[in-house]
C-alpha cells in the first residue's frame, strides 16, 4: 500500500509542478527569462548536467552552504564566490580560510562551513574525475547522510534518495507516523523504486526531491494548507 501511494504521489507532483530542473548552475542562469526557474539556473529535462568537474565541485559547494540556511543565502555566498573568481576547486583550495569566509558569510555558521569547504576541496581534487562512494564522503568533516546524497544524486548522478526536512514532513502528514529515521525513509523511496532502470531511477529520485521542497514551500507548509492540497484523497492527516 505504502509503495503504491508513493509511486502516485510522485506522479501527481511530476503533474502539477512540472520537472524541476535542479541543481541550479549559476552559469545557466537566463536573465531574460519570464521563467523564474530558468532565471536562477535550474535546467528542467536536462539531465545531462553537470557536465564537467567544475559544475560537480559548485553543486558540492552549494550542498555545504545550505546546511541550516535557505536557498536564498546560498544564492548569495555563491554570487560572491563567483563574483571574485573563487568558485573553482584549485582556487578555493589556494586561498585562504579568511578569504573564503569573507565571501561566504551571507550562509550563515561561515567559520565551520568555510573549514568544510577547505576539506571537501583537498578531498574533491584527490578524486581526480572518480566518482566517490558513499562512505568516502560520510567519512570527511561536515559531511552528513542529508549532504552526502545531495552531492551524489545532483552532482555524481547516482541514484541515491535524499531525504531533508521538507521529506520527513510531508510524509509523517501522508502516513500519519512520525518519519524521522534518515535510513529508513531513504531505503523504504529507493525499494519502491528497485526494479527501475539505473538512469530511470536517477531522474525520478532527482525529480522526487524536488518536487518534495516545491510542494512544501507552496502547500504542505510548517502550518499545512490541507484544502487547496492536491494529495489529500492520499493524505492521512488531511482525512
Amino acid at each position: 500500500m505504502k509503495n503504491k501511494k508513493i509511486r502516485d504521489i510522485y506522479h501527481i507532483l511530476l503533474k502539477q509542478y512540472g520537472p524541476q530542473g535542479w541543481w541550479p548552475l549559476i552559469d545557466l542562469r537566463n536573465k531574460t527569462s519570464n521563467d523564474v526557474h530558468l532565471k536562477k539556473g535550474y535546467h528542467p529535462e536536462d539531465y545531462t548536467l553537470p557536465e564537467n568537474r567544475s559544475q560537480q565541485f559548485e553543486i558540492c559547494v552549494g550542498a555545504i552552504l545550505t546546511q541550516n540556511t535557505s536557498w536564498t543565502q546560498v544564492e548569495k555566498a555563491l554570487d560572491n564566490l563567483k563574483n571574485k573568481g573563487f568558485l573553482y576547486f584549485n582556487i578555493i583550495n589556494e586561498i585562504g580560510k579568511e578569504e573564503l569566509i569573507s565571501e561566504i558569510k551571507p550562509s550563515g555558521y561561515f567559520n565551520q562551513k568555510a573549514g568544510k569547504i577547505k576539506i571537501f576541496t583537498d578531498f574533491f581534487i584527490k578524486l581526480n574525475g572518480r566518482i566517490p562512494k558513499r562512505e568516502e564522503l560520510l567519512r570527511i568533516w561536515g559531511i552528513g547522510k542529508e549532504t552526502a546524497d545531495s552531492m551524489l544524486l545532483y552532482a555524481f548522478k547516482l541514484p541515491f534518495f535524499m531525504v531533508d526536512a521538507y521529506t520527513k514532513r510531508i510524509f509523517s502528514r501522508i502516513f500519519n507516523i512520525i518519519m524521522d529515521d534518515y535510513d529508513k525513509i531513504q531505503s523504504l523511496f529507493q525499494n519502491v523504486f528497485r526494479d527501475e532502470f539505473e538512469r530511470d531511477k536517477l531522474i525520478i529520485f532527482n525529480e522526487f526531491h524536488s518536487l518534495i521542497v516545491e510542494h512544501s514551500k507552496n502547500v504542505c507548509k510548517k502550518k499545512p494548507n490541507c484544502y487547496n492540497c492536491f494529495l489529500k484523497d492520499l493524505c492521512e492527516h488531511c482525512l
